[in-house]
């Protein structure tokens, strides 16, 4: 389904008392990169519904949300014309920036949470006390397109004086003036790698880092903890018409303050609100993280 396309218009019944509301015959589209698209069209539909049925005046009649396999796929939707709004992490939100001409519009707060961090760590029996240490030894991250759970830590570290390669395997060998890398895949992986032994640190956002039981936490020593960034950036294909952009951005930041929007909210991932994002030093720094990594 194209992004606000035109679909044949359904007729409509009259009755002599009534005159009835014309219904959109365009389709406002979201977009999400994942491998569930089931459990994502779920949670997106009702969003997709409450805007769309708060901008008729654009000709809009229907919401719909539509997946991707990954961010670079959703760059070409959102290029082409096929999704209308895009919610991501900084980093894959950047990498569909330059890759489509999208624009950051707002922030969402997914989970409640308007920013985020991530936390790098280790056991304590490992003899690491600080990330100087981790010279010589073997860390995991997430994913390549994980801010939290790579972009973050990796320009950390890098910033640090840190040489960093990436590794195929964790039983690779690394040399000693630089710290290996492989990507586990998932925030749980990471962990356990730790706690197994199979490498030596890893970085975890912190709500993943707080979640890990107590007993276990106690015996890990937190190594660095990165700055702090925008949660979710809500992205905007290039090509829609500015009045309808900020007719979008008004429905959304007034979301959280009717009982209706606030129970779409509260079906869109726990998201708490949408607010005013980026400024100007926001948009340069995360083009400088994303430039730090494509650049690694």
């Amino acid at each position: 389904m194209v992004g606000c396309t035109q679909t044949s218009p359904t007729p409509s019944a009259t009755t002599p008392t009534t005159t009835p509301t014309p219904t959109g015959t365009k389709t406002l589209v979201i977009g999400d990169v994942t491998n569930q698209p089931a459990k994502k069209i779920t949670r997106y539909q009702p969003l997709a519904d409450y805007l769309a049925a708060r901008l008729s005046q654009f000709g809009i009649g229907m919401g719909e949300v539509k997946v991707a396999p990954d961010v670079g796929t959703m760059a070409e939707f959102l290029k082409s014309g096929q999704v209308d709004l895009y919610f991501d992490s900084p980093y894959p939100a950047m990498i569909a920036t330059n890759k489509s001409g999208a624009q950051a519009i707002l922030r969402r707060w997914k989970g409640g949470d308007p920013t985020y961090h991530t936390i790098i760590f280790a056991l304590k029996d490992r003899g690491i006390e600080r990330s100087e240490d981790l010279q010589g030894k073997m860390m995991a991250f997430d994913d390549v397109t994980s801010t939290s759970g790579f972009v973050l830590p990796f320009v950390y570290l890098k910033e640090t004086g840190l040489k960093l390669k990436e590794k195929d395997s964790a039983t690779d060998e690394v040399a000693s003036d630089e710290v290996g890398y492989v990507f586990s895949k998932d925030d749980q992986n990471n962990i356990q790698w730790v706690i197994s032994g199979k490498v030596d640190a890893a970085a975890v956002d912190y709500r993943s880092y707080l979640e890990i039981p107590e007993e276990s936490r106690n015996a890990m020593v937190i190594l660095g903890e990165t700055e702090e960034v925008a949660r979710h950036v809500v992205l905007v294909r290039s090509g829609l018409p500015p009045e309808q952009v900020e007719a979008i951005k008004q429905i959304m930041l007034d979301m959280d303050k009717t009982p209706e929007g606030k129970a779409v909210l509260e079906q869109f991932e726990e998201t708490a609100k949408f607010d005013t994002f980026p400024t100007q030093k926001d948009i340069a720094r995360m083009q400088e993280l994303y430039e730090q990594v494509q650049n690694r």
